[in-house]
């Protein structure tokens, strides 16, 4: 009966309209006037079967058509028979349904573990057995699961390679081809939506004229009370000119976006190139293209804020659209003024309250005015003090402070002080969180945070103000200095704190650091500082003399000299104790360099 291929090559010919065949399907023979050709090899009727299927596989219709076709005729390439086929859909290798169920879940599971390359597969009564990936310029089209009942041979495994070839080559086109069809129906609906949206917006201006449309449109917007200004504008300009329309702050973040073909992610934006395009705008009376965008400042007394653009890729925007997109921009710069002065009339009143309350003057209408705010001053609360080496505390960096606190979950009111801002926290914040997130505020973490023991009422707000700036200042003052500390881990250094008997500490610290305290200030020296990082580095010469910036050989000499100059012992449990704590005195209480 002959093999698979040679059916397909019969079918194949009778179409493409080969030989004339007498009554028995064969073709006649030609006089024999010559010698008689030479014998066929299995070689050489395997690569004539191997063309006519790779004429039948370009001509198929579809890839599911391909995949079957190549399934069908494996043996075209030698003793091999195809136990499954896949072609990738979606991301996701889909099964052929010429797939059996025998060994199909096996199958696929070993498929995908294979993540796209070649490689082997068992199936029993088969002593060999490969999975062999169907690829494509654009990446992997599926896979071909082929089976043997013997080893193949070279010549065969060579054959089979150049099945998967064309079988993959095949799918290639089929799946370009149907990409290109699929395009051309998605221009073809965007066409006739854009057509559609045309024709409404024609229909608007032949009733009440455009520029009363845009008027009446956007001053609904300006109207609206849900608070979403910016995508209520944006969603206008789109409904108005079938664009896309968006808003992007002063950096180039973007803040809203309505219509298709949104970048994800959003481009970050070039500081340098902003500010080019920024300048180039402000210098023209109203919208400006910029490649494939129409952009208009938000700019409210002479400040910008932002920009409102829309994106017109093909270059379509006529002069009613320039209208909307002026008009849009105005209506949107007033929102957004509006929106910055309530804003800063809020800050104002928080920080005021903030104020009185930790100089302790906000008297009984504390409760009243935190009311007034959205604040309730009834729980208990956490005064929290924020300190960054590399920011001046001002309104740009208290920003930066209530940014982070909003991201890590906090509910509080700020205010900054003369060095930090402050926050009056109403549950225990999570202060290693808000470390985290300023450090990325900032892009440095060189900051340190302090934290008052609980607060249950409003008149001992004053005290735990100072219980966070003590937290913070023994941090800054440790060996790691940068950090979140809480009051209540500060162990011995509470009642070192605000309350002490300050004269009393003074006698302490003379009593074992005074010695030391005079040759440094006579000789210019270190030796109470080295003695406190001694301690600080729990006694490891290494440590101590790499946190010094000195030798180690320095260190054992200045440990010698502390010793003869202080008369006290090191090896001394008490004179140990005694002198670490005087140390610690020193340098948080009383002030000695950090």
């Amino acid at each position: 009966m002959g093999s698979p291929a040679h059916s397909l090559y019969r079918r194949y010919s009778d179409r493409k309209g080969g030989l004339p065949r007498d009554s028995a399907g064969r073709q006649p023979t030609a006089a024999r006037t010559g010698p008689r050709p030479p014998a066929r090899t299995p070689t050489d009727h395997a690569l004539h079967d191997l063309t006519v299927l790779s004429q039948a596989l370009f001509d198929a219709p579809d890839e599911g058509e391909i995949l079957r076709l190549a399934m069908d005729h494996i043996a075209a390439a030698g003793p091999y028979s195809a136990e499954a086929g896949y072609l990738t859909v979606g991301g996701d290798l889909v099964p052929s349904p010429r797939n059996g169920h025998t060994h199909a879940s096996a199958l696929s599971r070993r498929v995908r573990e294979l993540a796209g390359q070649d490689g082997p597969v068992a199936v029993p009564g088969r002593p060999w057995g490969r999975a062999m990936g169907l690829r494509g310029l654009d990446g992997l089209h599926g896979y071909l699961v082929v089976t043997s009942r013997s080893r193949p041979t070279d010549a065969e495994r060579s054959l089979l390679t150049t099945l998967v070839g064309h079988t993959a080559a095949a799918l290639s086109v089929a799946f370009a081809h149907r990409r290109r069809r699929e395009d051309a129906l998605e221009l073809r609906r965007l066409r006739e939506e854009r057509t559609a949206l045309q024709r409404k917006l024609i229909s608007v201006v032949a009733e009440l004229g455009y520029e009363r449309a845009v008027h009446a449109l956007l001053a609904g917007v300006a109207t609206s009370s849900d608070g979403r200004g910016e995508e209520a504008v944006t969603r206008a300009l789109h409904r108005l000119t079938g664009l896309p329309a968006l808003v992007e702050d002063r950096f180039g973040r973007l803040r809203s976006w309505t219509g298709p073909g949104r970048p994800d992610p959003y481009p970050e934006p070039d500081p340098v190139r902003r500010d080019e395009m920024l300048h180039a705008v402000a210098r023209e009376a109203g919208p400006v293209r910029m490649e494939d965008r129409l952009v208009a400042l938000v700019r409210p007394r002479g400040e910008i804020l932002g920009v409102l653009a829309l994106v017109d890729v093909r270059n379509e925007a006529d002069e009613h659209t320039v209208f909307a997109l002026g008009h849009a921009a105005k209506s949107l710069s007033l929102e957004l003024a509006h929106l910055r002065d309530l804003a800063e009339v809020e800050r104002r009143l928080h920080r005021e309250l903030v104020d009185d309350l930790l100089a302790g003057t906000a008297g009984r209408g504390a409760y009243a005015r935190s009311e007034a705010v959205g604040h309730d001053l009834h729980r208990s609360h956490y005064i929290v003090v924020v300190r960054w080496s590399n920011r001046t505390a001002d309104d740009s960096f208290a920003q930066a402070v209530g940014r982070a606190a909003s991201t890590v979950g906090m509910r509080s009111l700020l205010t900054r002080r003369s060095g930090h801002v402050v926050l009056v926290a109403d549950d225990r914040p999570p202060a290693r969180a808000l470390y985290e997130a300023l450090a990325r505020e900032t892009g440095t973490r060189s900051g340190t945070i302090g934290v008052s023991a609980p607060c249950h009422a409003v008149d001992a707000i004053p005290h735990h103000y100072r219980e966070a700036q003590r937290a913070m200042d023994v941090r800054r003052h440790s060996r790691e200095r940068y950090g979140a500390t809480f009051f209540d881990e500060l162990g011995l250094y509470r009642i070192l704190g605000p309350g002490s008997d300050y004269r009393e500490l003074e006698t302490f610290v003379h009593e074992w650091l005074g010695r030391l305290i005079d040759y440094d200030s006579r000789h210019h020296a270190a030796m109470v500082e080295t003695l406190s990082r001694y301690f600080d580095c729990g006694g490891n010469y290494d440590e101590t003399a790499d946190s010094l910036a000195i030798h180690r050989s320095t260190l054992r000499y200045r440990l010698q000299r502390i010793r003869e100059i202080g008369g006290h012992d090191l090896a001394d449990v008490e004179d140990r104790l005694n002198l670490q704590v005087a140390t610690r005195v020193w340098k948080i209480v009383l002030g000695g360099p950090g």
